[in-house]
């Protein structure tokens, strides 16, 4: 088997035969022999042999070093010099050409052999390591990376044309000095940067990484990523330590937009609740450490936001919000933080207050910008907000308690008619806490129907009859006992536990109500009030309906109360839906009239039955001449318009001689009863009739 390929160039023919037959015994193959440099390196080219075996002196113009460096040069091959004049001018000009061997005629073939066997072996070697060099330069040049290779015990550093090109320098215009690296690292960087160096030089961490912004030649910075590893000798000390630079500025360009974008609100643009609360965290922390430093938190709500989003659609609601937020931000100094929390709510945090008074004048800027005209879809609007301030106090540890308390102070501003702030207390937490109490045990009730109809007589004054009965709810709590309507009503409208209670209660009523029909009470009628939530829920008919249906209550012993501030709301739904609940026979009540919009114009688009006079004027006659005035209005313009009217709250003789001389039609008060379980209005209908009757004019 072949060793090698083997060129010979050799002067003196006599010697060759001889080397020719030695090497083929050896097992190398002898491609070719000449005696000139000229023809050698034409056979190079021609024969690519694995060593050229190049005497120095040789027939023709050139010597065998000039051939054997043009070979060297064109065709990369290996060459071992021979000579028979060991000179040292020679062996000068020999080295320059980089041979892989030299040997000194006469010489014994087992050295030759010798020579020529390490040549090849280190040739190839050389070619595995130029390809490997080789492959890394393609890789490197083929990314965006730039080399670095620290020399520990110089300290210096060679930096590849690709990290200096990434800097935006030229090839000689950074030096071998670390300072050219460091230096340039951004000051909030460098700590860091230098802690994972030491840290990986000192063998704690397997290989080095680190992040950091670097100056590049223009000015700016640019976010970079160098990677590395250390060579160590036998004690484990590093002597060398190489790497790569990456420009890493895309990537942390999107992951500062990815987390801007969980920070911020995507309509607004401002701070979102989880950036707000981490600002307040921090702030608390401060004041902890210097209590001195006051601060406050607003909570803002715009009112009835709902009416834009309802009537003018969600896209002008979105704009009202962007308007309305730009203008908040003209409020505050830079060193405050506005957040949109969601929906219509903003949170405010004013980092430094002297005391409460400072963040009331703030409130107030902010209430007086609102009430700038915004003009949405060619409709002027002017808005108003409700907001609550709390201002730090030593006994909050937790943010989240500072923000509970904001937001429940503007639910009073909210209570009070809006457009108004409202300083937090603890009266108003203890009112809060007792709120979610009773929304628990609402929920409870609903799930476990705890709630008891009660019915209060409605007598015709023309008959001295009971004609009819309002149905009002009761709740036996298991503990506080039984809670009136005011105690919890208004708080089921908030938390969406109406729709369940009123059906229950028109359950309820329809059931007792045909019970007394059927025990001979035949006449007798009940009304339901139905809440705002109520009457605005899309499916009220279908379950009016459904409900008559399945307790056999004719429709025309059923009404249903509602008040005028309710069909106010949308006139063109309450129409509908009023004339829908006509049209199954079901009669319908305006409930506490002349305390609200008193209008004949709708008054006569709304198909009713009777007019309800509010109690707050039945309760003044006698004493209130305004509020008899009004009463015999109504009832006129009832009477103008075909209505019943019906007083409420009669409960005084008085009140009802009034009423009865302005031939008011029906009267339900104390005077005649309170509000009874349906078992004790059966009995009161059976023994106290003939009672009624005598109290009621003659």
């Amino acid at each position: 088997m072949s060793k090698a390929n083997i060129l010979i160039v050799e002067n003196d023919l006599i010697f060759s035969p001889e080397i020719q037959s030695s090497l083929k015994n050896d097992g190398y193959m002898v491609v070719g022999h000449t005696d000139t440099g000229e023809a050698a390196i034409r056979l190079a080219g021609d024969l690519h042999p694995d060593l050229v075996l190049m005497d120095i002196g040789l027939n023709g113009e050139m010597d065998g070093i000039e051939a054997a460096r043009q070979i060297r040069a064109r065709f990369d091959l290996p060459v071992v010099f021979q000579t028979a004049f060991p000179d040292k001018f020679p062996l000068e000009r020999a080295c320059q050409v980089e041979p892989y061997g030299y040997i000194v005629k006469p010489y014994e073939e087992h050295d030759l052999f010798i020579i020529m066997e390490l040549a090849v072996a280190k040739y190839a070697m050389d070619r595995k390591l130029h390809d490997t060099v080789q492959r890394y330069d393609l890789a490197i040049r083929g990314t965006n990376d730039g080399l670095w290779d620290w020399d520990l015990q110089h300290n210096e550093i060679y930096y590849s044309p690709g990290w200096k090109a990434m800097l935006g320098f030229k090839e000689d215009e950074i030096g071998k000095s670390p300072d050219e690296w460091l230096n340039r690292v951004h000051l909030d960087d460098q700590k860091r940067l230098y802690q994972n160096l030491g840290a990986h030089l000192k063998g704690k961490s397997v290989r080095f990484g680190c992040e950091y912004r670097l100056q590049v030649a223009k000015g700016r910075y640019v976010w970079m990523l160098a990677r590395g590893l250390a060579d160590r000798d036998a004690e484990g000390k590093p002597y060398r330590m190489a790497g790569l630079q990456t420009d890493i500025s895309s990537r942390k360009l999107d992951e500062e937009r990815m987390t801007y974008g969980t920070l911020h609100d995507g309509l607004t643009g401002l701070p979102n609740r989880e950036l707000f609360m981490d600002r307040l965290s921090q702030r608390v922390e401060l004041t902890k450490r210097h209590p001195e430093a006051a601060f406050a938190v607003l909570f803002m709500d715009i009112d009835r936001f709902k009416v834009v989003n309802d009537s003018l659609g969600h896209a002008m609601g979105d704009q009202l919000l962007v308007s309305l937020a730009r203008r908040l931000q003209l409020c505050l100094r830079p060193e405050d933080t506005i957040s949109r929390l969601g929906g219509d709510e903003f949170a405010i945090l004013l980092q430094e207050v002297n005391d409460v008074s400072d963040a009331i004048r703030v409130a107030e800027r902010f209430q007086a910008r609102m009430k700038e005209t915004t003009v949405l879809s060619a409709v002027s609007r002017t808005t108003s907000v409700s907001i609550g301030i709390v201002l730090f106090d030593k006994i909050y540890s937790r943010p989240q308690d500072i923000l509970r308390d904001a937001d429940t102070a503007m639910y009073r501003a909210k209570a009070l008619g809006g457009g108004c702030y409202q300083v937090f207390n603890i009266g108003m937490h203890t009112k809060a806490v007792a709120l979610l109490e009773l929304e628990a045990d609402m929920k409870r009730a609903v799930a476990n129907q705890e709630w008891q109809v009660y019915y209060q007589p409605i007598l015709s004054m023309a008959s001295g009859e009971i004609s009819g009965v309002e149905a009002l709810v009761r709740w036996i709590h298991p503990n506080r006992g039984m809670l009136l309507p005011m105690e919890f009503i208004h708080e089921a409208e908030d938390v969406g536990l109406i729709l369940p209670i009123g059906e229950f209660v028109l359950r309820a009523a329809c059931l007792q109500t045909k019970a007394w029909h059927d025990a001979g009470y035949s006449d007798l009628w009940v009304s339901v009030n139905l809440s705002g939530r109520q009457f605005q829920d899309l499916n009220l008919v279908q379950k009016v309906s459904r409900i008559l249906a399945e307790t056999g209550l004719p429709s025309e012993y059923l009404r249903l109360e509602v008040t005028e501030t309710v069909a106010m709301q949308d006139l063109t739904y309450s129409i509908g839906v009023l004339n829908e609940l006509n049209g199954l026979g079901v009669q319908v009540f305006l409930d506490d009239f002349g305390n609200g919009y008193s209008s004949l114009s709708y008054l006569k688009r709304f198909p009713l039955k009777a007019l309800k006079i509010d109690q707050s004027f039945i309760q003044d006659i006698m004493v209130n001449k305004n509020s008899e005035a009004i009463t015999i209005a109504i009832i006129a313009m009832a009477r103008s318009l075909g209505l019943e009217v019906i007083a409420e709250g009669v409960e005084k003789d008085a009140q009802n001689t009034f009423l009865k001389g302005l031939f008011c039609d029906q009267v339900q008060g104390f005077l005649f009863s309170e509000p009874l379980p349906g078992n004790e209005l059966t009995s009161f209908l059976q023994k106290n009739l003939e009672k009624i009757k005598d109290i009621l004019p003659g």
